[in-house]
């Protein structure tokens, strides 16, 4: 990638279409209402045989002093600072407007070179806006049609002179990263951060960080997008993913909301650890337990932060009361760890880490065969499996068939009949004697097959 680029405009001209079309994924949140995009999103784009970094932002907006908006501005133009050059994008059918003039004379004082585009240009209605964009001072507007893909080989001609060698040097470049990071062991460990709205999870993200990279304040439900975050801890990379607050199913009636639940839901998947962040100046409700059961059942690692911590008066009765409901609700992910911080102040970030890492290496767990049969075979001397209609369960051996999350194949015969309490007892055990606390364990149950059945 040979430069930075940033999207700029009003809002609603188009934005994050267009950056979604340049990345070739749909990961930024879509919509027709204004103001959708808050946070700085960062993506790899595409044109053509160009590769450059992309920012996509929430559009400049003249707003109130220390109101959302003005601080969602305030982060459009940090981003314009770092790019090389600046997409400023109109709605070519809208024409230009008042605020089109406003931001043209903002972005022109930051002294970077503008490129003006002219999006929703599928049609003869733009004509007559594209021809009053001359007035703006950048030149000709460059017409394209994001969602249909049409006018990007004149794009492609505008961004071309800013690639600082696209033959050689840059292509090289490339090249020797990508083998680097086939070559590489230590791969970047995917991190999501979700919870309830307003548990504090852009405000850890930015102390992890240690700028303040995602928009933050009093009012719940800042964050909409899944925003993720290349991040260096202790010489371990990894992708930091900071997510939309999820609330309870029949609470989500708006359109905006739901899309950005699914953000986050898509996080989890990508994610081989999440934190279940939780504010632990309130109540703990059954939504936070319930998140932590969404991430078992979709098999990632589990760690359960108590965010705010210094506001707590009562800091054992607190980890008592989660700890107890924690064991009576979740028992199936037995041993999850809970770890109190308070990102305000930095403190208790390092604590967090060394525990998603001690969760990641427990996912990732390999049980050699012939360890896992000689604890099988102690397991089944303590409890032997039942005997339904006087038929006893055999148990012959078992396996581990993957990690992440730890799987195990069980071989025997009338394995169907197996009641969940003695599965229950073997998932412990597993948990107890090879230290998987908190990871998800899953089994695979494989019966033989009865030669007089068909007969």
């Amino acid at each position: 990638m040979t430069f930075t680029v940033a999207i700029l405009g009003r809002p609603n001209v188009g934005k994050s279409t267009l950056f979604n079309r340049l990345v070739g994924q749909k990961i930024a949140i879509v919509d027709d209402t204004p103001g959708v995009t808050r946070d700085r999103r960062e993506g790899d784009a595409r044109l053509g045989d160009l590769h450059f970094r992309l920012f996509d932002t929430a559009g400049l907006d003249d707003a109130q002093k220390g109101s959302l908006a003005q601080r969602m501005s305030a982060q459009s133009m940090d981003a314009a600072k770092l790019a090389d050059v600046i997409l400023l994008v109109m709605d070519a059918r809208a024409g230009v407007t008042p605020t089109d003039r406003e931001f043209a004379q903002r972005v022109r004082k930051l002294g970077k070179p503008v490129l003006l585009v002219g999006n929703k240009a599928e049609s003869r209605a733009a004509l007559p806006g594209l021809g009053e964009a001359n007035s703006l001072g950048f030149g000709e507007p460059i017409a394209i049609s994001a969602e249909h893909a049409e006018g990007l080989d004149g794009l492609y001609e505008a961004l071309a002179p800013f690639a600082k060698d696209e033959s050689g040097e840059a292509q090289d470049d490339e090249e020797g990263t990508e083998r680097d990071e086939t070559d590489d062991p230590k791969r970047p460990l995917k991190l999501a951060i979700i919870g309830q709205p307003n548990a504090g999870k852009s405000t850890l993200v930015n102390a992890m960080l240690g700028e303040e990279r995602m928009l933050t304040g009093p009012e719940a439900g800042i964050t909409r997008d899944a925003i993720v975050n290349d991040w260096s801890w202790k010489g371990r990379d990894i992708k930091l993913w900071d997510t939309a607050g999820i609330r309870r199913k029949s609470r989500v009636q708006e359109k905006i909301e739901k899309l950005s639940v699914a953000d986050a839901l898509r996080a989890i998947r990508f994610a081989e650890c999440v934190v279940v962040l939780i504010d632990a100046t309130l109540p703990i409700e059954r939504q936070d337990l319930a998140l932590c059961d969404l991430v078992a059942r979709e098999g990632r690692a589990v760690v359960l932060a108590l965010s705010k911590w210094d506001a707590v008066e009562d800091k054992p009765g607190t980890l008592r009361e989660v700890n107890s409901k924690l064991e009576d609700v979740l028992p199936e992910i037995r041993g999850v760890p809970v770890v109190t911080l308070s990102a305000m102040q930095g403190r208790g970030i390092d604590k967090l880490m060394k525990a998603v890492f001690d969760a990641d290496r427990r996912w990732n767990i390999r049980i050699t065969t012939s360890k896992l049969n000689r604890w099988l075979e102690g397991a089944l001397e303590r409890n032997a499996p039942p005997a339904p209609s006087g038929r006893r369960i055999k148990i012959r051996y078992a396996t581990q068939a993957n990690a992440r999350p730890p799987t195990f194949a069980i071989f025997g015969n009338q394995l169907n009949k197996l009641p969940e309490s003695y599965l229950r007892y073997l998932m412990n055990g597993l948990r107890a004697d090879f230290g998987l606390d908190g990871v998800p364990i899953r089994f695979a149950l494989r019966g033989g097959k009865n030669p007089y059945e068909e007969k």
